[in-house]
């Protein structure tokens, strides 16, 4: 690459991770299909395991072609190291496995993915784990919220479903004083809309599922560390800054700097949790985030035109995209996503939870799935679906009442869209 210069966004996108292979000269990734790897010697094997050289030693850990999509993330997002993993709510836990233990906490948006609600409500009680959900929106509820026992706040960039969006730098300003990391769930923005770390944010983490991969092909999940949390500033991360009884007694931040916690994702945390992507799915995408840029603008330019058009249809109560001026998140697109508030977002129908279905159920172009970040355009009824193990209180909270569908706006052509949704509300709310 050009020596002193920094490379753009869509260069990076390409060739980040990427070089042609040295034995072959296969220009793409190829996908390296094998569990484990020959040392050179024994000498070279101890080595490795010390993390006193980088290498490969087995496909739980590392693997080639994963290697080279958690570079490519990595240098789009600006951060210092990255882990890939087998799906979003991997990442989600690799994120906080170094951070936590027992009876420690952490501090989540009330507006996230009905998925991430159960997780952390939930499922992260059985590691002796606990959450508490606030209003990301009232500051001072937030600092309320951390006690002693607060390890990292989280939150969404875009949140799913409504689309809203989160003031990052005032979140950043909050975990600091804090002492605390920031995590940001940068999926639905990816990181051709939002830069989380040059907002303040420590950790951000994906479901490589969605608009990285672009293509409703695999799961897969990511987490970027910034590298610039001090990790030993204070006696809250044993794990990171003093030695490490699960990896024979060594103090990762002091040794390692910047790339402690990635190192210390794979050595314990992909080595014990074992939530390894597999590498035909990384090769997937790798290839999707050669045109993430080209396809997030479409995205955008389409969701702009599909929600401009419903919030001006009587059919439609209100809808939540960010990029309308009538959108109470509207000023925020301009600093956390100068290239568009996304193309997720929510909108109420009248007629209620069973217009919904009917409006669902009468669409042809849109794919009735649980996914979202597809080049297709996708809905789903959130409240009977994604979020429907929430309370209605929590359903309401995360913007997935009943009367709500989700819209993740593909690339194809709007009015087509468009018309697609107007036969469809014809027929929901005749």
């Amino acid at each position: 690459m050009t020596e002193g210069r920094q490379l753009g966004f869509d260069t990076l996108q390409i060739h980040a991770g990427a070089a042609p292979d040295p034995a072959t000269g296969a220009r793409q990734v190829p996908i390296y299909q094998t569990t484990a790897y020959v040392f050179r010697d024994a000498e070279h094997a101890a080595a490795l395991f010390n993390l006193q050289e980088v290498g490969y030693i087995y496909s739980r850990l590392t693997n080639p072609t994963v290697s080279a999509l958690a570079e490519r993330i990595c240098h789009l997002e600006g951060g210092a190291g990255a882990i890939c993993c087998s799906s979003g709510h991997a990442a989600q836990i690799m994120a906080l496995f170094p951070l936590m233990g027992p009876g420690l906490n952490i501090v989540a948006s009330t507006k996230l993915y009905g998925g991430t609600i159960t997780q952390f409500s939930q499922t992260i009680k059985r590691f002796g784990w606990s959450c508490t959900f606030v209003d990301m929106d009232d500051e001072d509820a937030v600092r309320a919220a951390i006690d002693e026992n607060t390890r990292a706040i989280f939150c969404e960039s875009i949140a799913n479903p409504g689309g809203y969006i989160t003031d990052i730098p005032a979140m950043a300003k909050i975990a600091d004083e804090a002492g605390v990391p920031l995590i940001v769930d940068n999926t639905s923005a990816t990181p051709y809309l939002c830069n989380p770390i040059a907002l303040g944010a420590t950790l951000v983490v994906h479901s490589t599922t969605k608009y990285l991969t672009g293509n409703g092909t695999v799961t897969g999940g990511c987490v970027v560390d910034s590298g610039k949390f001090d990790w030993s500033a204070s006696d809250k991360f044993p794990s990171l800054s003093q030695p490490e009884p699960a990896y024979h007694g060594l103090a990762f931040h002091p040794a390692l700097g910047a790339m402690a916690f990635t190192f210390h994702s794979i050595a314990v945390g992909l080595r014990d949790l074992g939530m390894t992507m597999n590498p035909q799915g990384a090769h997937y995408t790798l290839m999707g985030i050669e045109t993430l840029s080209l396809r997030m603008e479409k995205h955008v330019a389409n969701a702009r035109k599909v929600a401009e058009w419903l919030e001006n249809d009587p059919r439609i109560e209100k809808v939540t995209y960010a990029g309308l001026p009538s959108s109470p998140y509207h000023h925020r697109v301009s600093t956390v996503c100068p290239k568009g508030a996304g193309a997720l977002f929510t909108c109420a129908v009248k007629g209620g939870y069973d217009a919904c279905v009917k409006l669902v159920d009468s669409l042809e172009l849109f794919s009735h799935v649980a996914n979202l970040g597809d080049a297709r355009s996708l809905i789903i009824h959130s409240a009977s679906t994604t979020h429907r193990q929430l309370s209605p209180e929590q359903q309401e909270a995360a913007g997935a009442a009943p009367n709500m569908v989700r819209l993740s706006i593909g690339i194809e052509d709007a009015d087509d869209l468009i018309a697609d949704l107007d036969q469809a509300l014809t027929k929901a709310t005749a």
